[in-house]
């Protein structure tokens, strides 16, 4: 199988990460940026080609590039576009639709829009996906096996992938942001900076596992920590205080509302 990522930025970089865990895949890549491109292929062994390269040779086009440059790159390739057979746009790019890919890149191609996160680098992301009516469903088969090393997989309806994209696709930066108030409030308890942020990291680890197979309700989970008139009460109290709780929901929010266009 040949996969090309045209924009091998933050996410299109972690998603090849992911895929090049399998070495009898064929791996493209193109970007604009020559130093950090050759140094990257060299990273996970893969090959440069053009953008017109990618599109005539690949089964698999994943599009990693900012919105604002998913039409005028689309535009440049529609040639390769119409003539090429067989190969799936795989679209990266937050906020721009199906149909509008479609419109970009031509109503018979087979078109599927991802939402990963940066985690995929580390076999740990949540991608969300949904297809148009031209993708088949060994199309959509090869994706998932291909896509399977990133993560988590999860088709969702178009409508919900931009509130998808504020929770799991923006949502390690919340998490990076808790790890590191966690770490300074180790360090200011006089732990050193090295174990304060391998403790708040390990710990956040943990946490995520316990949730994801326990099948308990956070709420649950959270008192099951917290002992009468004991220390983990009283820091979830400072939370609250804090207005921890309504400042992670308005991070979701003002994130979703962002990529509506609001």
């Amino acid at each position: 199988m040949k996969v090309g990522i045209i924009g091998c930025g933050n996410m299109g970089s972690a998603i090849a990460k992911a895929i090049a865990t399998d070495k009898q895949i064929n791996i493209y890549i193109s970007s604009h940026n020559s130093g950090k491109r050759a140094a990257f292929a060299e990273e996970i062994g893969a090959k440069f080609l053009s953008n017109e390269g990618i599109v005539k040779t690949c089964d698999f086009i994943f599009l990693g590039v900012k919105p604002g440059a998913a039409a005028p790159l689309l535009g440049e390739l529609k040639a390769e576009l119409a003539g090429s057979v067989g190969g799936v746009l795989v679209s990266m790019v937050s906020g721009v639709s199906l149909g509008e890919l479609e419109a970009m890149a031509g109503k018979g191609r087979a078109i599927v829009r991802i939402m990963p996160n940066t985690p995929a680098a580390v076999r740990h992301g949540m991608i969300q996906w949904c297809a148009n009516a031209a993708a088949t469903e060994e199309n959509i088969r090869d994706l998932l096996a291909l896509l399977a090393p990133a993560g988590r997989l999860d088709e969702i309806d178009e409508r919900l992938m931009n509130a998808a994209a504020a929770v799991s696709g923006c949502g390690p930066a919340f998490a990076y942001l808790f790890a590191e108030a966690l770490a300074d409030g180790g360090v200011q308890c006089g732990l050193s900076r090295e174990k304060a942020m391998l403790y708040a990291a390990e710990m956040l680890s943990g946490a995520a596992e316990m949730l994801l197979r326990s099948g308990k309700h956070p709420g649950q989970l959270k008192d099951e920590v917290c002992s009468p008139g004991g220390t983990t009460i009283v820091g979830v109290h400072a939370l609250e205080e804090g207005g921890f709780r309504a400042a992670a929901q308005n991070a979701v929010i003002s994130a979703f509302r962002k990529s509506q266009g609001e």
